[in-house]
């Protein structure tokens, strides 16, 4: 599995062929987007920066969008769709944090999440969490102090920051400085395999933009 970031919420993850997009922006938001064809698209918020699955050009690849709760099974992956909450572009909007089954490891993605109380249904669900993503940029989503804290709290062997401007971004310095991290080089990717997550707990890691 590679895990490649392309800014603010928008992931890439493939394996073999399959290609499945997180949260890439519409053409009507401010932020840069890459442009790759994927067979899923998860979206989380309604909201420009994070809806943008028609700028997933195809090719050859049909697109499945995902944008809210519920239960899927595609391409031999097992999604989970709980809903949560974001103030993300206004109070009370609807998030969807997504759970996934990829190639024998578990992902946890909470999207644009705004409170750190989950209902016990995710509770139950968020068990053995290989590689989470979580919103670190306030404003909206969880604030670093929080992000931090909620992440422990999932005990996660992997920890990938999102939603923050650049490397430079005083919101990411803050998360890392939870951790005591001053300073962390960023990968160009993530390669990984179920074994590469045995000995690991908690491990911060930050991807390089794209």
């Amino acid at each position: 599995m590679v895990i490649t970031y392309h800014g603010f919420e928008f992931f890439k993850i493939q394996f073999g062929d399959v290609v499945v997009a997180f949260n890439p922006p519409s053409k009507e938001s401010k932020l840069k987007s890459s442009r790759f064809g994927a067979d899923i698209a998860l979206i989380s918020l309604k909201h420009d920066d994070l809806n943008g699955a028609e700028t997933l050009s195809g090719g050859e690849k049909k697109l499945f969008i995902i944008d809210g709760p519920g239960e899927y099974e595609i391409k031999n992956i097992f999604i989970k769709g709980f809903l949560s909450e974001s103030s993300y572009g206004g109070k009370g909007k609807i998030n969807t944090i997504y759970f996934l089954k990829i190639e024998g490891m578990n992902i946890c993605f909470l999207g644009a999440l705004g409170s750190t109380e989950l209902s016990q249904e995710i509770k139950e669900d968020m068990d053995d969490i290989d590689i989470l993503f979580v919103p670190i940029g306030d404003k909206g989503v969880l604030n670093p102090n929080e992000a931090y804290k909620l992440a422990v709290k999932l005990q996660p062997k992997i920890i990938i920051p999102m939603h923050y401007s650049d490397e430079k971004d005083p919101m990411l310095k803050t998360f890392l400085s939870e951790e005591g991290i001053k300073n962390i080089q960023p990968l160009e990717k993530l390669t990984i395999k179920p074994k590469d997550t045995a000995d690991k707990d908690g491990e911060i890691i930050v991807l390089a933009q794209k």
